[in-house]
């Protein structure tokens, strides 16, 4: 065998061993995707769907530029450029109008464009931004843009002017409210407005009239130092275990729900609940002697309608609109001695409020410092990092907790955790053992 032959015949080799490798690797990813839960393969493939749709959003706007300047619609025989892109895209003329605006305007703000083609920012962040940002401050307008969502966007630009920065004053900022009623809807609406009018005693603009019709409608609760409804919920002095009232019925209900009930609830004391009540042979709700059922605030009044107002009633994690029926929450654990500092008392709707003492979410700080949210592997709220991780995490957590130890603990153990682990993947089994060192 000459020696060509022989690196031949190692060069097939090679190339046949490197196949085997390649359909190794494939085979494997193949069956990790179809191990991997179904929610976490629809994550992954919007995440891939949304940074796609940014690239094509970049694409689109170039070339309708493109086609406005060399006049393709009227190449084609179209009577204006709106009535082509309604025929082609389906788009209003408003929205081509709009369109067109930010492509254009991205043509002189780089940075922001390749934003944009690369998927780090969708079309409608983009389309805020350029309403104020120009080639001195796009750095500035795009890094406070980062993790935030279109509509905290659209409120940073409310109010400001092209090359206004991010720090400059805004301006009021005026909207448009739009409906497509029928005639019977329009008449009824114009004599609502009538009698506001009327009733008012004095000229209302559109403005007024609108914003008493709402607060009318949304009289909400008449004391902000109480809670603005009331659930019943019954927890076991011995146990913790907790029980919902429902329909004469008591439904035993999770630790986390228990937790976010104690944090903003009003107490009537100690009850003697029979067994057959709640539904099992050993159940103990009430010790000693009963108290007297008078209801107590666990937040005082005026504490809380300071915290309200503070946070304008509104779900205090970022991007949250949400701002009926909130709970107000203690950083500081009441459970683990905490007080009812107003620097450590933040305004939650009932989801966050759920997912914070599921683990699921993180907030730390104080509000006079700042406060700081994430999620469950530790990166900032809004932008998961890690699926995976973060699911380990939030196992890990309820697992702890199910085991007999704090939330305060178990939070700081888990922090702990994951500062050393860094960007490194952990299964549960990993965090929980982690974890348990911390704490032992």
């Amino acid at each position: 065998m000459t020696h060509e032959d022989r690196v031949e015949r190692v060069d097939d080799d090679t190339i046949e061993s490197d196949t085997i490798e390649s359909d190794t690797i494939e085979s494997d990813t193949i069956e990790s995707e179809r191990n991997e839960p179904d929610w976490m393969r629809a994550h992954e493939a919007l995440s891939r769907l949304a940074k796609s749709r940014a690239e094509h959003d970049y694409q689109e706007g170039r070339w309708m530029v493109c086609a406005l300047r060399s006049g393709t619609h009227a190449h084609l025989g179209f009577a204006s450029f709106a009535e082509y892109m309604e025929r082609l895209f389906g788009y209003k003329p408003r929205s081509t109008e709009e369109k067109l605006r930010v492509a254009e305007a991205l043509e002189h703000l780089p940075e922001l464009a390749a934003a944009l083609r690369e998927g780090a920012l969708c079309w409608s962040a983009a389309r805020e931004l350029t309403r104020v940002a120009v080639p001195e401050n796009e750095k500035q307008w795009l890094e406070v843009a980062r993790g935030k969502t279109g509509r905290q966007i659209e409120q940073l630009v409310s109010g400001r002017k092209p090359g206004d920065g991010p720090d400059a004053p805004a301006g009021p900022a005026r909207h448009v409210l739009r409906f497509e009623v029928n005639a019977a809807t329009l008449a009824t609406f114009r004599e609502a407005m009538a009698k506001l009018r009327r009733t008012a005693g004095e000229s209302l603009d559109d403005d007024a009239a609108l914003l008493l019709l709402a607060r009318q409608v949304l009289q909400g609760p008449s004391d902000e130092g109480r809670s603005s409804y009331q659930i019943a919920v019954t927890v076991c002095e011995r146990c913790e275990r907790g029980f919902q009232q429902s329909q004469g019925e008591l439904v035993e209900i999770d630790a986390a729900t228990i937790e976010a009930a104690k944090c903003d609830a009003q107490a009537i004391g100690s009850l003697h609940t029979a067994a057959a009540h709640v539904g099992t042979a050993d159940a103990h709700v009430g010790g000693g002697e009963p108290r007297s059922p008078r209801a107590k605030q666990s937040i005082p009044p005026a504490t809380r309608r300071l915290v309200m107002r503070r946070h304008a009633r509104r779900c205090v994690v970022p991007g949250c609109q949400h701002s009926r029926f909130v709970d107000v929450h203690h950083l500081h654990l009441r459970s683990e001695g905490g007080d009812h500092d107003p620097d450590r008392l933040v305004v939650l709707c009932a989801a966050h409020h759920h997912a914070l003492h599921d683990g699921k979410l993180q907030i730390s700080g104080t509000v006079s410092k700042g406060l700081t949210f994430t999620h469950a592997d530790g990166s900032p709220y809004g932008r998961v990092s890690s699926p995976t991780t973060a699911v380990a995490f939030v196992k890990a957590f309820q697992a702890l907790r199910t085991l007999g130890f704090r939330e305060g603990e178990t939070r700081r153990a888990l922090a702990e955790v994951q500062e050393r682990a860094g960007a490194t993947q952990i299964s549960t089994e990993g965090v929980i053992r982690r974890a348990l060192a911390v704490l032992t």
